[in-house]
């Protein structure tokens, strides 16, 4: 019998799939007694337990025969009404998609080909990197920092190649934590409404503001200017909870169903009862919620920026956010966040080193500390670790 290579029998796509890097550092951070800001996953004491529970089996008494059946690719109507509603617009421009990683290989598969030019902030969230990695586009990038990215650079790039989609997460960006400002925004938009350029919006994090109130997105600020272009990307894993994997995407009908058609191929549809439990979640006491899940990250940023200010060196520069869940961390030039991380080990401390970030290389001196599952005194045990494996770092450097 011949033996079988399977290395030489995948196809193109499948060898340009790689490990996501988060993943497998993540396997170095499950050992008793590591304090982890590695992984950007909720809180799990907001998760809605006994809630979830009881709606679960309200569910599966009453809607049964519904909610264990196949259903509409587009998703459960009640709950793509919802989010029309919630959003400003008709659930004809609504698809639900098996979380917001679903959502951005679809577009993938959609807008690129082998050698497609693709416009991403540096650093950029690494899931979409690895998703739009697979279709084979050339990356282009602009630097972005705590206002987002750096406009005059986008410009320029604008000016040189149009790319199939500009990719951004204006609110509270993974990794970066950063923030752009409504004159930003708007300015952005402009640019785009100028050269009819599509953009994609990723607003995971839309609710996790720590001040008074939401900024407008790009979306919102698109549809009154009349501009169809932003093509908007939002999830429950936030707000709800991650493993029921229900997200949505928020375009024109022409955009939904030419997704619509390539989520057929993918899984036929999101799990309907999971889709039924997040409408019973969501369409009553959801601003209440928001308002409990603000409160709960606020006071957990805070705990982590006290201790940083606290035991980090001035040679060290980190981000203050105004929402969402990270800190975005900058070493001296020279320095490597890959051998901070493993100096960190060694303390029982973890975190995400920033490389993998930046999808043409780079960020070697970054890192992205997320505080959003310890409580305080755990998150300030931490930074005390990380602090004195910086500090044995820079004494060694």
């Amino acid at each position: 019998m011949k033996t079988l290579d399977w290395n030489t029998l995948f196809g193109e796509r499948a060898r340009r799939i790689q490990a996501s890097t988060i993943r497998e550092l993540l396997k170095l951070t499950q050992r008793p007694g590591v304090l982890s800001f590695a992984g950007g996953l909720p809180a799990p004491e907001l998760f809605p337990k006994e809630e979830a529970a009881a709606k679960a089996a309200e569910i599966l008494r009453q809607k049964g025969e519904v909610a264990l059946q196949y259903g509409p690719t587009e998703g459960y109507f009640p709950l793509r009404a919802w989010v029309a509603e919630w959003l400003g617009v008709s659930p004809e421009e609504v698809l639900i998609t098996t979380g917001s990683q679903q959502a951005l290989d679809l577009l993938g598969k959609v807008f690129l080909d082998e050698g497609s030019p693709v416009l991403l902030e540096a650093p950029s969230y690494m899931g979409a990197i690895q998703a739009f990695r697979a279709y084979g586009p050339r990356f282009l990038t602009v630097p972005a920092g705590e206002e987002g990215p750096d406009l005059k650079a986008l410009e320029e790039a604008l000016n040189q190649e149009y790319p199939r989609f500009l990719y951004l997460i204006p609110s509270f960006q993974n990794p970066s934590g950063g923030l752009m400002p409504l004159e930003a925004r708007r300015r952005l938009l402009e640019m785009a409404m100028e050269r009819g350029l599509v953009v994609v919006e990723d607003d995971a994090y839309r609710e996790l503001y720590f001040g008074e109130s939401r900024l407008p997105s790009l979306f919102e600020l698109a549809r009154e200017a009349g501009y169809p272009g932003v093509i908007y990307l939002s999830s429950f894993s936030k707000v709800l909870a991650p493993g029921l994997r229900v997200a949505f995407v928020v375009a024109r009908p022409e955009v939904i169903l030419k997704f619509t058609q390539a989520k057929q191929g993918v899984d036929l549809h999101t799990p309907v009862l999971n889709q039924i439990l997040v409408h019973e979640l969501v369409k009553e006491g959801f601003p209440e919620r928001l308002d409990r899940i603000r409160t709960t990250y606020k006071a957990k940023a805070q705990a982590m920026l006290e201790a940083l200010d606290r035991e980090m060196p001035k040679e060290v520069a980190y981000t203050r956010p105004k929402g969402g869940m990270f800190v975005w961390m900058t070493l001296p030039e020279g320095l490597s966040a890959e051998a901070l991380f493993r100096q960190a080990l060694e303390e029982n401390v973890a975190f995400v080193p920033g490389g993998p970030f930046f999808a043409n290389g780079g960020g070697e001196n970054t890192l992205r500390l997320s505080y959003a599952t310890m409580d305080r005194e755990r998150i300030q045990e931490g930074i005390r670790r990380l602090g004195k494996a910086v500090k044995g770092l820079l004494a060694t450097a």
